[in-house]
């Protein structure tokens, strides 16, 4: 075991995406044995006190199966109607499944474009955040019944490879839950994002067709030499290597370490976190989450909430959430989702925070109690300005 993969036994929080062809045989009948021994791996690892978060694939082949359909629809409207039969049943499988281990298992459907707008990320990182420590194990799967965004990219390639460099406006295009397990280990700092597929990680060649292929053990960052070298698309689901790599460029910027390996080994995610040599590891270049740098140093801050002395103790010694009574005043003009610092009432500033409500509506709050935050506002998003773990306290 070299010392660099030792240290992912140090992972905390996890992020582990699992492909169409992982879930299903095919595409279409599910892989129900080999399923269910990563559900175990996850349920013990859950209970050991590790966070973790499971992304899964596989909504639109349930679907076919419970329609009774044989080949991969084409027509976008029909994999999105499978997509909506399929999902239901997706998570009542996970939930008996996890259930049955001592686990409970959480619903979470997003869309790329949930985590890529402030206000949205923010409610979908509290949300997650409180299922954690709650014990649970979140199930994402994009919402494939409401969002296009992957299938259409299915569709114009006609079933083929997924490239991350594809469509028009020159952003990248993730397939298959790739793109979004990696803005979800973003939002959610997490250490450790583990990609499983039909492969056992990135290689110098397509192992399909290159019989000497060799895996590639280990890579600091993604560049743009190794997308390009990247080939092949998964056959029932949209990722190819392309995509996961593109996925793993966005996840290693924010300081999180990525690992491409094969679902089909037994007990994968248990041995990888044991620094076992499987799949390809890819290194960020920082190990710190950029989130946290962000938030503690060099994000611009758009005012400030100068609070009374309890709440300072508060947040320090017992790392709570700012609740309206504990502020004093608010400086500043911010948006809800900005970057704000925390103060006494001598101007020292004590913290920084993504805040909960904007400036106006701080203001409105000042000295109430959260349960009137509703009938002060009309509305209540949060009973805190400031969650604690969007909070970094100590900074001057």
């Amino acid at each position: 075991m070299s010392p660099e993969r030792s240290a992912l036994a140090e992972s905390h929080r996890l992020v582990v995406k699992v492909g169409t062809q992982v879930v299903t045989h095919d595409g279409v009948e599910l892989a129900l044995g080999r399923l269910m021994g990563i559900v175990e791996s996850l349920a013990r690892l859950r209970l050991s006190g590790l966070d973790v978060v499971l992304v899964s694939s596989g909504a639109v082949g349930m679907g076919m199966r419970q329609l009774g359909l044989k080949e991969r629809p084409r027509s976008l409207g029909l994999r999105q109607a499978c997509a909506a039969v399929g999902q239901g049943h997706l998570m009542a499988m996970y939930a008996r499944a996890f259930g049955d281990l001592g686990v409970t298992a959480a619903q979470v459907l997003l869309t790329q474009e949930d985590l890529g707008d402030r206000d949205r990320a923010l409610c979908v990182r509290t949300t997650l955040m409180r299922l954690l420590e709650l014990g649970t194990i979140p199930v994402i799967n994009e919402n494939d019944s409401v969002s296009v965004r992957e299938l259409m990219e299915h569709q114009r390639r006609g079933g083929g490879d997924a490239n991350a460099n594809g469509g028009s406006d020159d952003k990248p295009v993730f397939g298959d839950n790739d793109g979004l397990s990696a803005l979800v280990a973003t939002a959610l700092d997490a250490d450790l994002l583990v990609l499983l597929t039909d492969v056992a990680g990135l290689y110098d060649q397509n192992p399909k067709t290159h019989l000497d292929a060799k895996r590639i053990v280990e890579l600091d960052g993604v560049d743009d030499q190794s997308l390009a070298a990247a080939s092949g698309v998964s056959a029932g689901g949209t990722g190819g290597m392309a995509s996961k790599l593109e996925a793993a460029r966005v996840a290693t910027a924010e300081g999180a370490t990525v690992i491409i390996a094969s679902g089909n080994e037994p007990r994968v995610v248990e041995r990888l976190l044991a620094g076992e040599d499987l799949g390809t590891i890819i290194w960020p270049k920082e190990r710190r989450a950029a989130r946290w740098r962000h938030i503690a140093v060099s994000g611009r801050s758009r005012g400030a909430i100068v609070i009374n002395d309890g709440a300072l103790r508060a947040l320090a010694e017992h790392k709570a959430s700012l609740l309206p009574i504990g502020v004093l005043r608010i400086e500043g003009v911010f948006e809800k989702g900005d970057l704000v610092e925390v103060r006494d009432a001598s101007g020292r500033v004590h913290g920084r925070g993504l805040v909960n409500y904007d400036a106006a509506a701080c203001r409105s709050l000042i000295g109430r109690h959260s349960d009137e935050i509703g009938e002060v506002l009309g509305y209540r998003s949060y009973d805190a300005i400031l969650t604690r773990d969007n909070l970094v306290m100590g900074t001057v």
